[in-house]
């Protein structure tokens, strides 16, 4: 789905939100009154210093001036990859971002993150990984590392890393992947009206608490984490 057919159906009741160059800003209708705030990236633009920046402002202004849900529309490169971002401290700005987004959705204002197109790399973690809760449409192409860059960091082989994505989910790209290990909330159908899908989510929205390793589990797609986790906690709660 293009974003334009998205917003018609996130909010038939009409929005405002432009795309400047691919950042996407304003604010939409919900159907049981009130406005959710939609950020984003959109035409799969790469995400640098200046559109962090700029994004990571809206979202905490929004806190002083609404109450409603913040809406993160995805489709973008991975962070931009250029001289300059990376000497301004490019590291820096998505972290900033993605703290700014999980320091709304713990004042206030829930976080919803929505992938319909490509994601990946600082980009998807800054703003998709950085919410709430994230559901996808199908045909997005989400991948925190793509194989190719997996393959030098881990120093294995592209086709060895291939091999072990059939059996373990975190070595696949891919939105069926990512919600098999707990990232991806839900998988909406493109079908029905995308406004249905997203009131259901509002009334059942899990609690800020992150529970992605548990929901991982459930699903068969890390099998460790949740314990891994669990145990971590529960050392430094004896050590208070």
């Amino acid at each position: 789905m293009m974003l334009d057919d998205i917003l018609a159906s996130l909010f038939p009741a009409g929005h405002d939100v432009q795309n400047a160059d691919g950042v996407v800003l304003g604010s939409g209708a919900l159907r049981a009154g009130g406005r959710a705030l939609v950020v984003g990236i959109a035409d799969r633009t790469p995400l640098g210093v200046d559109d962090a920046i700029r994004l990571a402002a809206h979202v905490l202004q929004s806190i002083t001036t609404g109450n409603g849900p913040i809406l993160i529309v995805v489709d973008s490169d991975s962070q931009r990859m250029s001289k300059r971002d990376e000497l301004l401290g490019l590291n820096e700005f998505l972290a900033h971002l993605g703290k700014c987004l999980i320091h709304a959705d713990r004042h206030g204002r829930p976080t919803i993150g929505l992938l319909y197109g490509h994601s990946a790399a600082g980009a998807f973690l800054a703003t998709a990984l950085a919410t709430r809760v994230l559901v996808g449409l199908p045909g997005a192409t989400p991948a925190v590392m793509d194989l190719p860059s997996m393959s030098k960091v881990t120093k294995l082989s592209v086709e060895v890393l291939e091999e072990k994505a059939k059996s373990t989910p975190v070595f696949a790209p891919g939105l069926a992947n990512l919600a098999q290990t707990g990232a991806v909330h839900a998988i909406w159908d493109a079908a029905v009206p995308l406004v249905d899908q997203l009131e259901a989510l509002l009334q059942a929205i899990p609690d800020s608490d992150d529970r992605r390793d548990l929901l991982g589990k459930k699903r068969g797609g890390r099998s460790k984490a949740y314990e891994i986790a669990e145990r971590v906690r529960g050392l430094a709660l004896q050590m208070r």
